[in-house]
């Protein structure tokens, strides 16, 4: 009778660790508080994200997050090396943070940003993920932030938008508003804020959770608009930052648009079946 024989292999599992190349030892960086890995498993080939150990659960809601292209194995890494190699360092100075929101426009669409507090801006960066290309950066001067407001979305009584959850938006000129044809033009980029709510993945790991806080994000732009207030004041207009908390208002009505986008998260990088968006 012949004597079964059975070899066994170890496997090495990669890791990765997210890298950022600005910031001291006293600043906060939730990109690198925590080290990155993927585990897969022998039998069902399950996979962890690549930025925190995840549960592993076959729910609708995980299989549906898991579809973010930002939480394949080196992505977001990528995309900090390529977002830090645009930053002007004689214009922005180092960085102090970075971070992973999702913008609200003036009519309700969600759009997944990259988003960098630096000495001096505040960074935006529309990253195509699928890709691996910066194809929008909006640089806003921190001397210039003058008011931030945090607290829940609220839409006009006639309204047939809803949003749940909190958000917040910065202004850096008080004494413009918006335009008729502005607020009507979906395509409009010339207000004087920006409004950011939560990323779908960040309750994906402590990680992500941390890279999306956007209470922690707040303090922190608050705090450096504060300092660069006091470094280099605009003539005329009136130092610091103001807090308030307040609604969010969104002046928008039908919005279809925005529900078939919101709704199958048209502005972020997913897998849509056997294609990318």
């Amino acid at each position: 009778m012949a004597e079964a024989e059975r070899e066994a292999a170890p496997s090495a599992e990669p890791q990765h660790q997210l890298s950022s190349s600005a910031g001291g030892p006293g600043d906060s960086q939730p990109v690198t508080r925590a080290e990155a890995s993927e585990e897969r498993t022998a039998a069902g080939g399950a996979t962890r994200s690549p930025l925190g150990a995840v549960s592993v659960e076959t729910s609708p809601e995980q299989f549906r997050v898991r579809r973010f292209f930002v939480l394949r194995p080196g992505t977001l890494n990528q995309a900090i090396k390529d977002i830090e190699a645009l930053v002007d360092k004689e214009v922005d100075g180092s960085i102090h943070s970075i971070w992973l929101l999702a913008e609200v426009d003036h009519w309700n669409n969600e759009k997944e940003r990259v988003v960098l507090i630096t000495e001096n801006s505040l960074l935006v960066f529309k990253y195509d993920f699928v890709m691996f290309s910066c194809d929008q950066i909006q640089r806003i001067p921190l001397n210039f932030v003058d008011r931030i407001s945090h607290g829940t979305f609220s839409f006009p009584k006639r309204s047939l938008l809803t949003r749940e959850g909190e958000g917040m938006r910065i202004f850096w000129d008080r004494l413009r508003e918006p335009s008729f044809t502005s607020r009507w033009n979906p395509f409009a980029t010339d207000f004087p804020f920006i409004t950011f709510t939560y990323h779908p993945v960040r309750n994906i790991s402590d990680t992500f959770a941390a890279l999306c806080d956007i209470q922690n994000f707040r303090e922190q732009l608050r705090d450096a608009a504060q300092k660069v207030h006091a470094m280099k004041p605009v003539p005329g207009k009136a130092n610091g930052v103001l807090v308030l908390n307040q609604q969010i208002h969104i002046e928008a009505y039908v919005g279809l648009m925005s529900f078939l986008g919101n709704q199958n998260k048209l502005g972020y990088c997913m897998a849509r079946g056997n294609i990318g968006f």
